[in-house]
């Protein structure tokens, strides 16, 4: 075989032209369909072109050439407001010198002579978004069959290219309409009546701890959320008291990612925070339980079963593989509601970049998870580390946490829509006594808030239950209403 041959069997591959297997395939198509809907928009081009265009058609929608060219002609002309008749279309395509690629003169007649009518438009453009998703489909295929054979990227960067690419063809084919001023005024003035008849109810889905409600006006599609702190400070402890109130007392699917702890582990956590039943009173008892507390274990156990609570385990996940598990529960449970991971530092990202810098992989990564919040249209709650600044503040300050503490990376920073900052003084604390004065109080200091106030929610943290619950503030703090 000749390497010209070779070469181009690749370009006919990658074309979509043929497939490795049969040389002869004819790729989906239905010109007599094209034909018909160009007829229609040369007919009532206002209401069949304005259709189409809010449909979500493009040129590759047609499969013939000429096809193509004559839908960019007729789309621009109605951008402009102009008509859509054989002379003003012939001139433009001769001054474009492309009236020869449409067949010259004969071949635009038989456009615009073709018979047909516009009650037919709904079966001819299903049946022409069909062919067109067929193709799209195959040259996928063909793509990733050969970025298989040839690529040099890393398999999680090949997954992930070819799982976009099949969602981008889906998003494609449900599309049905494009962008309207119009439409996204008439939403923003649904969200602000909603709020002046909410009489205080927020408008996102509730984390269970009212202040901190109020400030971010409950959690909202899109938005990245992050939860950081110094290690034992609880904060897998207050993610998950989040995302329990969601799966158990909302009732949404929810996805937790632990790239630190077991899936086991969470769930006992979950048990003893939902129960009130201590892992200590489960040692120190052994069976020996009050009816009341078997009975609130074993409601909890119910809740949790009956429950959409998804895990998932994986250690040191990519950011790639943790967007295409996203995508696969969002398919199964299509009214997820949140999505919980513990924790950024631990994630990794797989690109030629990210493994010369960690600082760029800590940045694609929390890019990443911004970017699938807002194509998943939920919030994403994400926990982070901080280095050991608090530690080393000194007096009343020791321990009390900034944003500048973020480890690795001040994309965190940029990327987050709200960044809570989660503490216990009682940690820092340097004799029994001041401990004691101290005991469990917490607090989640709310330092960026991209679309409310900024301030201390405070906290009592419950260890021997991995619970935090809203607490009325001391005088000496900025806590109160």
């Amino acid at each position: 075989m000749s390497k010209e041959k070779t070469k181009k069997e690749k370009a006919d591959l990658k074309s979509g032209a043929v497939t490795p297997d049969v040389a002869q395939v004819i790729m989906p198509q239905a010109p007599g369909v094209e034909k018909s809907l160009l007829s229609m928009m040369t007919i009532d081009p206002t209401n069949i072109v304005s259709q189409c265009i809010s449909e979500g058609m493009t040129g590759e929608y047609f499969y013939i050439p000429a096809h193509r060219i004559l839908w960019d002609i007729f789309r621009a002309r109605y951008d402009k407001g102009l008509p859509i008749d054989v002379t003003s279309v012939a001139q433009e395509l001769t001054d474009h010198h492309q009236l020869e690629a449409v067949g010259g003169q004969a071949g635009l007649m038989d456009i615009f002579s073709f018979a047909t009518t516009t009650a037919l438009f709904r079966m001819h453009f299903d049946t022409l978004r069909e062919k067109f998703v067929r193709r799209a489909i195959i040259l996928a295929s063909n793509r990733a069959s050969e970025a298989a054979y040839t690529s040099e990227a890393e398999i999680e960067t090949l997954l992930d290219q070819t799982e976009q690419e099949v969602l981008q063809i889906r998003q494609s084919a449900d599309k049905n309409e494009e962008w309207s001023l119009n439409r996204d005024i008439n939403a923003a003035m649904t969200n602000l009546e909603r709020m002046m008849n909410s009489n205080g109810e927020i408008l996102g889905l509730s984390t269970g701890y009212p202040r901190l409600d109020k400030m971010i006006n409950g959690l909202k599609s899109g938005e990245l959320f992050v939860i950081a702190a110094r290690p034992s400070m609880g904060k897998t402890s207050f993610m998950l008291n989040i995302l329990e109130h969601l799966a158990l007392d909302v009732k949404k699917p929810v996805l937790a990612f632990s790239c630190e702890m077991p899936s086991v582990q969470l769930v006992e956590r979950l048990l003893y925070a939902r129960s009130g039943v201590s892992k200590q009173q489960l040692l120190s008892k052994g069976g020996s339980f009050s009816k009341e507390e078997m009975k609130r274990l074993k409601y909890a156990i119910t809740e949790m079963r009956a429950s959409k609570l998804v895990i998932d385990d994986t250690a040191g996940i990519s950011i790639s593989e943790l967007r295409a598990k996203a995508r696969r529960v969002m398919r199964d449970h299509p009214d997820l509601c949140c999505i919980g991971i513990d924790y950024l530092q631990l994630m990794r990202s797989h690109t030629k970049q990210a493994q010369n810098s960690r600082e760029r992989e800590i940045a694609e990564i929390s890019g990443g998870l911004k970017a699938l919040a807002k194509e998943l249209r939920l919030p994403i709650i994400v926990l982070a580390q901080l280095n050991r600044g608090p530690e080393n503040r000194p007096g009343k300050n020791k321990g009390v946490p900034m944003m500048s503490d973020l480890r690795e990376s001040g994309a965190i920073e940029q990327d987050a829509d709200m960044i809570g900052l989660l503490y216990r003084s009682a940690y820092y604390a340097e004799d029994d006594e001041e401990r004691q004065e101290i005991g469990s109080d917490a607090n989640l200091a709310l330092a960026k808030n991209r679309n409310g106030p900024t301030g201390d929610v405070p906290l009592t943290f419950h260890a021997e239950l991995m619970r935090f619950v809203p607490r009325i503030p001391r005088p000496d703090e900025d806590g109160g209403e």
